[in-house]
């Protein structure tokens, strides 16, 4: 039989046995390693995903400086729950469809080209009607009323500029509503054919800075416990919310595992998310975060990082279940949302994008990269 443990040498006569030490791994070689072992995607669980999500939204909001605007996306989110919970039965990609895929190393049920079923349209009416019904007469609900009587047509051309990330002719104040049924669909269409297919219609794909099920980019990146593994890396999709496995310390947008660092928002700045983060205001100071290579864990215990990568100037994200157990991507990532301006202040570009908060200009030239 082969030696299986070939890379590393075995003793010599003047050597003993536990003098020898084993060759450090590169971070592409954990990686794969790392596949070997960690689930490479896990899938959204529909029956609780927008709950939990509510649920830290809210604890959020007590004493933040946007602490109304957390609120509002909490009772969207439950708007969301309700409307998981009795989704019809949606259009499928049959088994050819699949395979085509696969052997294209493509995502199924790709954002920007999947022929939209109209029940994504009654989705959004249903969520609309269960949303106004939670909120007080004011100007939400005279928004909610207008963008529910809007035309089949001017929805599905907002659609399509959400799901490019494209502002130009995209109404900043309503996108969030929009993207909330989007998102909905989007995890309904993973479920339903993860049912019909089974868990072969996923797999890795060309892109693997996107999402393997619909191609979105990741809102934010999560460090996951459990009692299988314990900081084991995944993105989350800001779309359909599954969750895929990259090594950590690499470059959610490039793929360089060279000059990655961290940044955090000071600690005590604000009084509302975990460690001091989430009343931050634009003002908060920032400091780096100490780095071992290739070891990010060994940084300060802030829950919520952005990952800059100094090869391509773009940063993402990453927030720690060891640090705080209840962190939500969407939730931790609209939390520090001052975290993101001073960062991008610096010239980095955001790598992904929180459809429930839009920048940019309705009338301006052209779309954007990254955060929504």
């Amino acid at each position: 039989m082969a030696d299986s443990s070939s890379s590393v040498p075995p003793p010599s006569a003047s050597t003993s046995p536990s003098s020898v030490t084993a060759r450090l791994l590169s971070p592409e070689q954990i990686a794969v390693k790392a596949g070997q072992t960690v689930p490479f995607l896990r899938l959204p669980d529909a029956a609780r995903l927008y709950a939990e999500r509510a649920a830290r939204l809210d604890a959020l909001a007590d004493g933040h400086a946007i602490g109304d605007y957390l609120r509002f996306i909490a009772r969207v989110a439950e708007a969301q729950q309700r409307l998981a919970a009795d989704y019809p039965v949606l259009p499928l990609p049959d088994a050819a469809a699949i395979a085509l895929a696969a052997d294209r190393i493509e995502p199924p049920l790709p954002a920007d080209r999947w022929p939209r079923s109209p029940l994504w349209i009654d989705g959004l009416r249903r969520l609309l009607d269960t949303l106004s019904a939670s909120l007080p007469d004011g100007p939400a609900r005279s928004l909610i009323a207008a963008l529910r009587d809007a035309p089949a047509e001017h929805l599905q051309s907002q659609a399509d500029r959400i799901l490019n990330g494209v502002t130009l002719g995209l109404n900043l104040a309503t996108a969030p509503l929009i993207a909330a049924a989007l998102q909905v669909y989007w995890t309904a269409l993973v479920a339903q054919t993860l049912a019909a297919h089974g868990a072969q219609a996923f797999g890795r794909t060309h892109a693997a800075t996107r999402c393997p099920c619909c191609g979105s980019t990741p809102v934010a990146s999560i460090t996951r416990i459990s009692a299988e593994q314990s900081g084991t890396r995944y993105l989350h999709c800001s779309l359909c919310a599954a969750q895929w496995h990259m090594v950590r310390v690499k470059c959610a947008h490039c793929e360089s595992t060279k000059g990655i660092h961290y940044q955090e928002l000071s600690r005590g700045e604000g009084t509302g998310g975990s460690e001091g983060v989430g009343g931050a205001t634009a003002s908060a100071g920032l400091s780096e975060a100490e780095i071992v290579p290739g070891n990010s864990r060994n940084a300060k215990s802030a829950a919520v990082k952005a990952e800059c990568c100094d090869e391509c100037g773009h940063y993402l994200k990453i927030v720690y279940m060891e640090r705080d157990p209840s962190v939500e991507p969407v939730a931790d990532d609209l939390a520090t949302l001052s975290l993101d301006l001073l960062v991008t202040e610096s010239g980095r570009q955001p790598a992904g994008a929180n459809l429930m908060m839009w920048f940019g200009e309705e009338d301006g030239e052209g779309g954007q990269e990254g955060r929504g």
